[in-house]
């Protein structure tokens, strides 16, 4: 029941074979991403969301221009469109991208924000056309997040792809339905580099899951999905 106020949340990641998830060493073919992006869209999602760190190269940079008003701006949501086909979502809690366009290949930019932010911050975003939500005062409330999402722009299936604190995050706060991997025919072997699911020091149990598929694709690649394995109620 819960689920239904709420993104179905499905993991869509590149790990190594040993887990982890920076592949810029690697020196994969390009044929490799197309993959990715191929099984990608086999889940017909509604939206993909991602860190501030990796959405980054995605928001470009430019400058935030100081405001002249000095009336406060409210922390309420700013919903600049609601129709799109599709939303490129970043967690971005202190207000740190500064968007170049309020859309990435025609899908609609959504930032998760927290109160802290500055007034000259939400000015600029809504002089951009970027829609906003704040996910809390100080820090994000991720499920509070996923249900403004699902009630406010009517995302219902999701794409979570990292990084690995991200995806440790939703991991520990048990919003995570669905892990997609499609393993990289690579031994990585670094120490302090990235995982699929990097956890803070808090740390929720361990999540049981199933085995949906198994499936062999080109250039040596695996698709492994698991379902969360939740207990009848």
């Amino acid at each position: 029941m819960h689920r239904a106020k709420r993104p179905y949340v499905i993991c869509h990641m590149v790990p190594s074979v040993d887990g982890r998830i920076v592949t810029a060493r690697w020196k994969l073919p390009a044929s490799f991403y197309r993959e990715y992006e191929r099984t990608a869209q086999a889940f017909d999602a509604d939206a993909w969301i991602i860190g501030r760190v990796s959405m980054e190269p995605y928001a470009g940079k430019t400058r935030v221009p100081k405001r002249k008003a000095k009336l406060a701006i409210s922390r309420t949501d700013f919903i600049a469109r609601r129709d799109a086909e599709s939303y490129a979502i970043a967690l971005d809690a202190a207000g740190k991208l500064t968007w170049k366009s309020n859309a990435i290949d025609d899908e609609h930019v959504i930032t998760v924000l927290t109160e802290k932010v500055s007034d000259e911050y939400l000015a600029f975003l809504r002089s951009k056309g970027v829609s906003y939500l704040f996910g809390g005062k100080t820090e994000v409330n991720l499920k509070k997040t996923l249900e403004k999402l699902r009630s406010h722009f009517g995302i219902e299936t999701m794409l979570l792809e990292g990084g690995g604190k991200i995806n440790g995050s939703f991991l520990a706060s048990d919003l995570i339905d669905e892990v997609s991997v499609l393993v990289a025919p690579v031994a990585d072997g670094s120490i302090g580099t990235p995982t699929l699911f990097d956890m803070s020091s808090v740390r929720g149990p361990a999540r049981p899951l199933t085995l949906m598929s198994v499936e062999e694709r080109r250039g040596d690649i695996v698709w492994l999905r698991y379902k969360r394995k939740r207990s009848a109620r």
